[in-house]
Formats: C-alpha cells, sequence, structure tokens
C-alpha cells in the first residue's frame, strides 16, 4: 500500500436511534444509524406484512389455488 493516501481506520462508536450504542472500526470517529439489530424488525421477531391494497390476500388465493 502506498503511504500517506490512506484514512486512518480506528474505532468507532455507533450510535442509533433507539438509544443502543457499540463500539466498531471505521474511518469516522462517531456514526449515527436509524436502525440497528436491536430494534430492527427482522432480528427482534416483530417483523409485520404490510398489505397495500389486498396484495397479500391475492397471493394467498392464488397459492391456495394451486
Amino acid at each position: 500500500m502506498k503511504e500517506g493516501i490512506h484514512p486512518k481506520y480506528g474505532k468507532a462508536t455507533v450510535k442509533c436511534a433507539c438509544g443502543e450504542t457499540f463500539e466498531t472500526g471505521s474511518v469516522k470517529e462517531t456514526l449515527s444509524v436509524d436502525i440497528c439489530s436491536n430494534c430492527h424488525p427482522f432480528f427482534t421477531g416483530r417483523q409485520k406484512l404490510v398489505d397495500t391494497g389486498g396484495r397479500v390476500d391475492k397471493f394467498k388465493k392464488r397459492m391456495e389455488r394451486q
């Protein structure tokens, strides 16, 4: 690697909108995120299926016919 062209990589503090903070590696000292693994619906098991215009029901009916 060439000297003097790469940013310094170090510890960074990540702050989520839910209040969770943790450390990771980054070229920045602090990072702000909207969602983390502590509050993301996929990881918490509180995932909701949003039905817009009955598309989920239409899909289920179509699968039942087959």
